[in-house]
């Protein structure tokens, strides 16, 4: 879609746009039952049937969001956790086909920016009530992330965060996982932002993000706007258990400022550390390594979101959103 003219994608002017439906059938108990809800909440709508793809292990999304697309889809549901988002968001940055989110997984990122919490019905509102933004993605390699990349502490959270206790506990289990790296030594890394002078750091994280919220809706970037044509990327440095509960303070708080973290904007950035280290893309981790190099592709993927569509906080109408959504559902039974 770079460079394309359209300004907005043919599912707002068509009455019954065709959907697909891309599942990872390992995130969903009753997928049966999930099918149902969502064919008959669709059909109330007045959509059309949708056609289903499951992920498997060897494609967890990409491809099936590829075929989608040829065979006409006007909008593609991800319906999983973060892999699953993100496969099926590389497979449509660039096209005019719409992506809409409905979470199956504990700590999906891209649903908790839009205010979604494994709420299916949400979810199903806020496509079928079209709303529709152009965001940009950030690139890395062949894969792209809507939200945020990382390298050193938030990577190694997801990294050690058990499946079971996030099963159990949803996203407050990722603070288990923080835990055990509080006081691991600090990343040394070298950071180049476009065309200017590198950075040094000693680093925790670094994040390099297209907005600003973290698991639990918490809202790290508040100046962060997801289609301004700009990457933020943050650089924190927290070295004590002090500083990390000041940091964590401000956070839960709203400061306008957040201690022991810098911020700058960048379209092209690469990180270098001293060493190997995890990182994430979404809240996915992706193999290990000593350099990350992100780019941006503005205004390349359409985004189902909830209404106002333009309002800087992609979350504001979520709630509401629910409860129209569990009346669409409702209806559905009905009928």
């Amino acid at each position: 879609m770079d460079g394309a003219e359209h300004e907005r994608p043919v599912t707002v002017d068509d009455r019954a746009p065709r959907s697909a439906v891309v599942v990872n059938p390992v995130k969903v108990t009753d997928l049966d039952e999930f099918r149902r809800t969502v064919d008959d909440a669709l059909a109330a709508a007045g959509w059309p049937r949708p056609v289903w793809y499951e992920t498997t292990a060897e494609d967890p999304g990409r491809g099936q969001t590829e075929e989608a697309v040829r065979n006409g889809a006007q909008v593609v549901f991800a319906c999983g956790g973060d892999g699953t988002v993100m496969a099926c968001l590389s497979g449509l940055v660039g096209t005019d086909t719409a992506l809409a989110v409905l979470p199956q997984g504990t700590g999906n990122l891209l649903a908790a920016n839009l205010g979604l919490s494994g709420d299916l019905a949400a979810g199903l509102a806020i496509a079928v009530e079209r709303g529709l933004r152009r965001l940009d993605v950030g690139k890395v390699g062949d894969r792209h992330f809507a939200v945020m990349a990382g390298m050193g502490f938030d990577a190694q959270m997801l990294r050690d965060t058990s499946e079971t206790t996030k099963a159990r506990i949803g996203w407050p289990a990722y603070v288990v996982g923080a835990a055990k790296h509080l006081r691991d030594r600090p990343m040394r890394v070298t950071i180049a932002l476009d065309d200017r002078a590198p950075l040094r750091r000693r680093a925790r994280p670094v994040l390099v993000a297209n907005v600003g919220r973290l698991q639990g809706g918490i809202r790290l970037l508040t100046d962060a706007e997801p289609d301004d044509g700009w990457l933020d990327v943050a650089v924190l440095t927290p070295r004590t258990l002090r500083h990390w509960v000041a940091l964590g303070w401000a956070l839960v708080r709203r400061h306008g400022t957040v201690p022991r973290m810098e911020v700058f904007r960048a379209r092209r950035i690469e990180i270098r550390c001293d060493r190997p280290q995890p990182c994430q893309l979404d809240g996915d981790l992706i193999e290990l390594g000593r350099t990350l190099r992100v780019e941006i592709r503005p205004r390349s993927l359409w985004l189902c979101v909830p209404r106002p569509e333009r309002d800087p906080d992609l979350a504001r109408d979520a709630d509401a959103a629910g409860e129209r959504g569990e009346q669409l559902v409702e209806e559905a039974r009905r009928e």
